[in-house]
């Protein structure tokens, strides 16, 4: 059981334009349940403004950013360039991903979500630039399999998007962890949405009933994903959940606030 409070961390919908004004409402809307906000990197393989530069402006808006940075898409030289800006930005939290499939093109292959870990540590420790540069707190993603033993020394775990409350427990009772984990709950917004996961990512499980709901009601799968909250909220076996709301996130706000006030 967790002794710390549970957070609902929301994910944005990062700019795919030089325009900051859809992520600014999505953060105005949320900040009704939350007041943390991941801010993804070059989301499904498509370019987006950097998740620094938008972690800076949630955090110019009142809220706590994690920025999010993959390492498809990075060499050593642009993740020290990344390391620098976050510094000069006063972003201080991270996700390390592996980063989705480029929509083009290819990986970088420089560089892993370890590696990453090991040289944010030990660059900033070594190196003069980074004094007086409060330390980072650094997270990692985890899949429903066993817990690799590296990334128990990330600050905190997203664990995978499952729309099965139950399978998340499982993992976590078969997983303990000392850092706070946190687990994915992504709105099912259509039955195009469900296919489209069913084919990219296999080891998401869609409920035939849940996908057949949101085929005819649009809120349905809004009022899963915060029934699946509830749930994991009461059971104490998490320190949060990871919220990707979609472009549900004027509804999931709403519902929300009902259910946790």
């Amino acid at each position: 059981m967790s002794a710390r409070p549970f957070e609902i961390v929301c994910e944005i919908e990062p700019p795919v334009l030089p325009d900051l004004t859809h992520a600014r409402h999505q953060i105005g809307v949320l900040t009704a349940v939350s007041s943390t906000f991941l801010i993804p990197d070059n989301h499904i393989g498509r370019a987006t403004v950097s998740s620094i530069a938008v972690a800076h402006e949630v955090q110019a808006m009142g809220g706590r950013s994690i920025a999010c940075i993959n390492s498809r898409d990075r060499n050593l030289l642009g993740f020290r360039r990344d390391l620098l800006t976050a510094a000069a930005y006063g972003v201080g939290e991270f996700l390390f991903v592996y980063g989705d499939k480029p929509s083009s093109g290819g990986r970088t292959s420089d560089l892993t979500v370890r590696s990453m870990i090991e040289e944010a540590r030990s660059w900033t420790a070594a190196d003069p630039a980074f004094a007086g540069v409060p330390a980072w707190r650094i997270g990692v993603a985890a899949a429903l399999r066993p817990l690799p033993r590296w990334k128990h020394a990330a600050d905190f775990i997203f664990s995978q998007v499952s729309y099965s409350a139950d399978a998340q427990l499982r993992w976590r009772d078969a997983n303990p962890a000392d850092v706070p984990v946190y687990a994915g709950v992504m709105v099912l917004a259509s039955a195009a949405m469900a296919r489209r996961l069913a084919a990219t990512i296999p080891d998401i499980e869609i409920p035939g009933w849940l996908a057949d709901k949101v085929a005819s009601d649009k809120m349905a799968g809004v009022e899963a994903a915060c029934q699946q909250i509830v749930r994991l909220r009461d059971s104490g076996a998490f320190d949060g959940v990871h919220l990707i709301p979609v472009n549900r996130y004027r509804e999931v706000s709403a519902r929300l606030e009902t259910l946790t006030s």
